[in-house]
């Protein structure tokens, strides 16, 4: 059996599931790019071998400011959280630092009580509520679509100023198209069983929907066309995969929840 390593042999593979070459399957080669395009689009949305967890690193811009909101790439599916933003003219790395001579304390405390963890791990939660009701988590919105993601209050506040990084939390897509429109790096998803199927899935029902107006025209040797059949069969299959890939591979909800 031949592996699918590319765009080309995946849709090979999914042609010959339907019966091709030993059945002519009526579908042009523009539609087979179409529905394989579909295909990747629900496999990005929803499975969880399409994402990965990374960390977005933008320098601020002078227009990043004036339109207060900053543009990332169309390949982040989801940003869970952007990290504190220090202060403008503050500093938190000097050796007067309070949160550094707290450390010192804790270190010295730990040493003294044989590595009784506990007690730091129970004042670091203590810490942490304080930075917590004190000063708060930056408030983001990041709306898909646009490719953009709106911090709230800080531009105003001129915490944000131009040539410092702001660092977030972020899903991006491993299925990423090259300028071939070829999966790049990730030659291996095209032979993953439930894009397999689902492609298959989603040409059957092209083929019927291109057959739906020859139906019950008879060919010449009595066989007749049933458009119809082979759509209703497809919507099936359709409705049974997402559903599996819904219950089985789709990472829980609460995981995109900064």
């Amino acid at each position: 059996m031949a592996v699918p390593t590319s765009r080309q042999s995946h849709i090979d593979w999914c042609l010959r599931s339907l019966g091709d070459p030993v059945i002519e399957i009526n579908v042009d080669d523009d539609q087979l790019e179409d529905r394989v395009d579909e295909s990747l689009e629900y496999f990005r949305e929803y499975h969880s071998e399409a994402t990965m967890r990374g960390f977005l690193k933008h320098q601020v811009t002078a227009e990043d400011i004036s339109n207060e909101f900053i543009t990332i790439a169309d390949n982040i599916i989801q940003v869970s959280r952007l990290f504190p933003i220090e202060a403008h003219g503050g500093g938190t790395t000097n050796f007067f630092d309070i949160k550094y001579q707290m450390m010192l304390n804790d270190m010295t405390s730990i040493h003294g009580t044989m590595g009784n963890l506990a007690y730091y791990e129970m004042m670091q939660q203590y810490l942490s509520l304080i930075d917590m009701r004190l000063n708060g988590q930056p408030q983001v919105t990041f709306v898909r679509k646009k490719n953009r993601l709106y911090i709230h209050g800080d531009f105003a506040d001129g915490d944000i100023v131009e040539g410092k990084y702001l660092v977030a939390e972020v899903y991006t897509t491993n299925a990423t198209a090259d300028s071939a429109g070829d999966i790049n790096g990730y030659q291996s998803i095209w032979n993953d069983l439930w894009l397999k199927e689902y492609t298959t899935a989603l040409f059957k029902r092209q083929w019927g929907q291109n057959l739906i107006k020859f139906e019950g025209m008879t060919l010449p040797g009595g066989v007749t066309l049933n458009g119809r059949q082979i759509y209703d069969d497809s919507l099936q299959d359709i409705e049974r995969l997402r559903e599996r890939i819904r219950l089985e591979f789709e990472m829980p909800a609460d995981m995109f929840v900064g």
